[in-house]
């Protein structure tokens, strides 16, 4: 069964730095794009990186460049997501998922994660001011 399953949430302070991790299992990890959603309460879900395993390039959302990284570690079949200068804005749950073509529709619409086969259940940040 393919799924990924993300870890490395928790409290923090802003200004503070968390790493986050998608870790995949069930399915061939390097015909894919991998991203990372977020959905803030009261708020949509929108999608903030992306990281397509065909080219490595990478995509961020303009909230959230120059603060986070993504990268991937293919002999642990994993994507991380480094978190650096955390606001407390950026509290939400942070969850990752897998498209079959390539980052442009997890990069422009959050609501697209739904239509994703491969998911994870989400791992909460809270930034605390």
């Amino acid at each position: 069964e393919a799924q990924v399953v993300e870890s490395g949430g928790g409290l923090v302070q802003a200004g503070g730095s968390l790493r986050l991790s998608c870790a995949a299992s069930g399915f061939t990890f390097e015909d894919y794009a991998i991203g990372w959603f977020r959905q803030a309460p009261g708020k949509e879900r929108e999608g903030i990186s992306c990281i397509d395993e065909k080219d490595f390039s990478t995509s961020y959302a303009d909230s959230v460049k120059g603060r986070f990284a993504i990268s991937i570690d293919n002999t642990k079949k994993t994507v991380y997501l480094q978190m650096n200068s955390l606001k407390p804005e950026d509290t939400a749950v942070y969850s990752c998922g897998v498209d079959p073509a390539w980052c442009g529709r997890i990069m422009k619409f959050g609501s697209w994660f739904e239509s994703l086969e491969v998911r994870g259940q989400g791992t909460l940040v809270t930034v605390s001011s």
